[in-house]
């Protein structure tokens, strides 16, 4: 096949792009759909995101209340043209151990009545579902067989949840990519583990949402090295305190401060002991490469239909917008996140879900409780009017666009 083959092939099979809002922005004061539709849509944007905390999280609301949302939903869509394209998990759901909980009936309470019941309100919106709620007790992190039984848990769960989704006739369903250890998958080794295996088991779709501001916390992460035991072997037998150091289990902790008044033959049988340690709980530990939004949106992109835009300096996950003052400061830019897409199409992978036909770029632009509502709207209008320069029209192919 020629090189103008090639590239036929390859622009054939790449996505649509669409540019979405969530209406997290919305949460306590514009509360009706009519609301927070009729703002996104004087903001030229046709499709949103419907955050769970803007008032239809199953946990907190009834269901007579989601029939009138629904239906609210239906009419304020007729009027303004804007479209709830996917559903998504909030802070309320993120803030619990979830489908990790060391309870069973923890997690099957919220498969059941929380996601279950999101992937149906999802189905009646011909929209997708993405959702984080779950995190891993550092007790679990400790042990290795713990975790391992607690991430298979998890693993067969969300391919139960796919075969459902499937069922329903979801659109899209998948989990959100964090950036610490006790909140998988939070690499992109393990998000490709994840996607494998839920796959694999269902035989159904199973995706990842990419933020990109969540690799702002991997590269404190790393394994340790030699080198950097022996350093802090030394600071702590001056009298420092160990801070900002990730060892990994709680036992290393431990062996260093033995060390450091451990005769020099001895501190180095506890250096090999810690970094034994580590590779032995190696999902405590990321690549550095884990920590650039390119690198997930290049290696990942293409399993990623919705992709959470937010403004960063890469380190730290703010939720800045897209105006003069973040973006003068910030590394996200419009080309980049197109190129990096584009290039994760290249790839051939063997065990993962189909690639997505569509990906909806999602400003994710969160907004404080002090803060005066004219603000909150004029941030995200400027937000939109950046990414309106790199995705002009809603549902072009991505190689119009790059």
């Amino acid at each position: 096949m020629d090189s103008h083959a090639k590239k036929m092939a390859l622009n054939s099979k790449l996505p649509k792009i669409y540019l979405a809002i969530d209406n997290c922005f919305a949460s306590k004061r514009w509360t009706r759909p009519g609301d927070w539709m009729r703002i996104i849509a004087d903001m030229g944007v046709s499709h949103v995101e419907a955050s769970a905390d803007n008032e239809i999280d199953p946990l907190y609301s009834t269901e007579i209340y989601r029939q009138r949302w629904l239906e609210e939903v239906a009419n304020a869509s007729i009027r303004t043209g804007v479209n709830i394209c996917n559903l998504y998990s909030g802070h309320g759901t993120y803030s619990t151990m979830g489908l990790t909980h060391e309870d069973g009936s923890v997690r099957d309470h919220i498969m059941d009545d929380w996601i279950k019941k999101m992937i149906d309100i999802a189905s009646t919106q011909e929209a997708g579902l993405g959702f984080f709620c779950h995190a891993f007790n550092n007790s679990v992190l400790q042990d290795k067989e713990k975790y391992s039984f607690h991430l298979e848990d998890l693993y067969d769960r969300l391919a139960g949840l796919a075969e459902y989704a499937a069922h329903q006739g979801l659109k899209s369903l998948g989990l959100e990519q964090m950036y610490t250890p006790h909140q998988v998958p939070w690499t992109i080794r393990g998000a490709c583990e994840m996607m494998e295996n839920v796959f694999g088991r269902s035989g159904k779709p199973f995706y990842i949402t990419i933020d990109v501001g969540h690799q702002s916390g991997q590269r404190k992460f790393l394994k340790p090295d030699h080198k950097l035991l022996e350093k802090l072997l030394q600071a702590v037998k001056s009298g420092n305190k160990i801070e900002n150091c990730w060892l990994g289990i709680d036992k290393a902790y431990e062996l260093v401060h033995e060390a450091a008044n451990d005769p020099v033959g001895k501190q180095a049988e506890k250096i090999n002991e810690i970094l034994e340690l580590a590779d032995e709980h190696n999902y405590l530990f990321a690549e550095y490469d884990d920590g650039d939004p390119f690198n997930w949106l290049e290696a990942l992109g293409c399993y990623s239909p919705i992709i959470h835009l937010q403004q960063t300096d890469g380190t730290v996950s703010d939720h800045w917008p897209f105006n003069s003052r973040f973006n003068a400061q910030g590394i996200i830019t419009g080309n980049k996140v197109l190129d990096s897409l584009r290039n994760s199409y290249l790839q051939t992978d063997t065990g993962m879900p189909p690639k997505c036909n569509e990906i909806y770029l999602t400003i994710e632009v969160f907004s404080g409780t002090s803060e005066i509502p004219y603000d909150i709207i004029q941030k995200l209008e400027e937000s939109v009017l950046y990414w309106r320069d790199f995705i002009p029209e809603d549902g072009l192919s991505l190689d119009k666009l790059v």
